[in-house]
């Protein structure tokens, strides 16, 4: 996946999972999006890809990721294209790799990816032409790295170790691709306990391999977590209907302010959106002041640029 520089600063071909990283190159990025966060400004422009074309091509709608992607290489001083798929000749019949390599043709060199399906950023990866580069910006509920990074990311902002911290990720497990990636990041960082929360119909079935401690309450698994990860219920993903009722759900899953009592009193919040309010967390949780919420679209500005940073070439 990666190549050495002369100059020891690696350069990545793809980004299509957190599983494929090492945590030498976890905290490259990192640092690289120190830099560009530096000042808590993400406005700066410099010319890293100058003369590049990043073509975002979402088949699943979006708005923080695509829109912080397009962001992110136009401070890099990219051209970007966002590919309305609807009217594009995928509509016609034309098969994903087609498509891509005719837009290689055009000059496009970074691929940023987001599909239904698991898998499709790997595929084109596989067997697109030339030295285009792919990043996957979701497939299905594989995975979703650059929110994994940037959420790892905050955490590190305000704690700086993982090694001595015990972290929650709450929900829709089963169907969530963030939960897969942070996950994997929090235990590549060295994180002191993972911990897993939900009901049992959205608890992936390979869950206790996966190196976290599973709760079925939330009183019990919040019990001194120093972050909480609220995750959105993904109705798009299910083939059936796995809670009660979203009234249901919030009784028994919803973090609010009584919940949080549960966790350490400088407990963060997170949440990768979009929020479901009164579903998935409580609105004074939300906007309350252990909240990074914002914080993290913010800061994955920086990391996406981090990324595409080590695509130049």
């Amino acid at each position: 996946m990666t190549k050495q520089r002369k100059n020891k600063v690696r350069e990545i071909q793809h980004l299509l999972s957190i599983e494929e990283m090492d945590a030498k190159l976890i905290e490259e990025i990192f640092l690289d999006a120190d830099k560009f966060l530096k000042n808590n400004n993400v406005t700066n422009r410099c010319e890293i890809l100058k003369g590049k074309t990043v073509c975002n091509l979402f088949f699943e709608n979006s708005t923080r990721t695509q829109t912080t992607f397009e962001i992110a290489a136009k401070r890099l001083s990219a051209d970007v294209i966002n590919l309305d798929i609807a009217t594009s000749s995928q509509s016609k019949g034309e098969s994903i790799l087609d498509l891509v390599n005719n837009l290689i043709a055009m000059g496009v060199s970074i691929f940023v990816v987001r599909h239904s399906k698991p898998g499709i950023p790997e595929l084109i990866a596989k067997n697109i032409k030339n030295n285009a580069h792919v990043i996957n910006a979701g497939d299905g509920n594989k995975e979703h790295p650059t929110q994994g990074l940037l959420d790892a990311y905050t955490i590190k902002k305000f704690k700086k170790e993982f090694s001595n911290l015990t972290v929650a990720i709450v929900g829709d497990i089963e169907h969530s691709r963030v939960a897969k990636s942070e996950i994997c990041i929090l235990n590549k960082l060295g994180t002191q306990e993972v911990r897993v929360i939900g009901p049992k119909t959205l608890m992936p079935h390979n869950i206790k391999e996966l190196n976290v401690k599973v709760f079925e309450s939330m009183e019990v698994g919040l019990v001194d977590v120093d972050a909480i990860l609220m995750l959105r219920i993904q109705k798009e993903r299910m083939t059936k209907e796995t809670i009660p009722s979203k009234k249901e759900y919030f009784k028994n899953y919803g973090l609010n302010t009584e919940r949080l009592k549960y966790a350490k009193k400088d407990c963060l919040v997170l949440h990768p959106g979009p929020i479901n309010r009164g579903v998935e967390i409580d609105s004074i949780v939300a906007d309350g002041n252990q909240s990074v919420i914002l914080e993290q679209v913010k800061n994955g500005i920086g990391i996406r640029m981090a990324v595409m940073e080590k695509m130049k070439k």
